[in-house]
């Protein structure tokens, strides 16, 4: 065998060996790349199925529903072609397919939530931040316009201000029910002031009336009872701080 053959037949082992390391990394690439993408969708349909199944009755509309559903049904069929052997996907594919053409007569069925802890307040609004997280993502992945993002992101925000609307309103309720006038003036106050500080206050005007009489029938019945020591300290003026934060989520809007 002549040298010359020798050597190309190195030459063309050596090209072939590393082919194949190519070929390997770039299956391996694509493998782990698929596994990403199964592992995010799937991450996102598991959070779309939680928002559906636990927001608050009082907060989910039909309109809600069916948005949740189409959004975990388009990230569903995304994952299917990654995922066949995934014996639970077909099925939950099948069921939100036969939810979404129910259109706006999708059922609800959340139970209302009565908010009269800032631990309950906390978390649904950490329900709202998700919710914000999923429509953001959906707009970018175009499965949602931008039109239609920004008016949940608008939708969002109002839900927001309820939240703390209900909040305080409950707790001031509760705080009269247990005679203490002055910790139900507090609460009533805290509704207005954060009303008040909202862009668009007059949105919330009906809001802000039932709070204004609550604030002043307290205030009237704790005039007939012991004043607080001045050094007394308040769980309200106190509570909820963290929610009536500027929140870094926020600022994730769509332009």
């Amino acid at each position: 065998m002549s040298p010359v053959l020798i050597t190309g037949l190195v030459v063309a082992g050596l090209f072939i060996l590393i082919a194949i390391g190519v070929i390997n990394q770039i299956v391996e690439k694509n493998n782990l790349e698929k596994a990403r993408v199964r592992a995010e969708l799937s991450d996102r349909m598991r959070r779309c199925a939680n928002l559906s199944e636990s927001f608050p009755g009082q907060m989910m509309t039909p309109a809600l529903k069916l948005l949740l559903t189409r959004l975990e049904l388009g990230l569903g069929e995304k994952l299917l072609p990654l995922d066949k052997k995934n014996p639970t996907l077909e099925p939950r594919l099948a069921a939100l397919r036969s939810a979404a053409a129910k259109g706006e007569e999708i059922l609800v069925e959340n139970a209302p939530v009565k908010v009269i802890t800032e631990a309950q307040a906390k978390e649904i609004r950490l329900l709202m931040e998700d919710l914000h997280a999923q429509i953001v993502w959906a707009n970018k992945q175009n499965q949602l316009d931008t039109t239609a993002a920004k008016r949940w992101i608008h939708q969002i925000q109002r839900m927001m201000v309820m939240l703390h609307v209900e909040y305080f309103s409950n707790v001031g309720q509760q705080a009269l029910q247990q005679g203490s006038a002055h910790k139900a003036r507090l609460a009533f106050e805290r509704g207005i002031q954060h009303i008040r500080k909202q862009a668009n206050p007059a949105d919330y005007q009906a809001q802000l009336s039932k709070l204004e009489a609550s604030y002043s029938h307290a205030n009237k019945l704790e005039q007939t009872q012991h004043q607080p020591k001045l050094d007394e300290p308040s769980e309200l003026a106190e509570g909820l701080k963290s929610l009536e934060s500027e929140d870094d989520w926020k600022k994730n809007n769509i332009y």
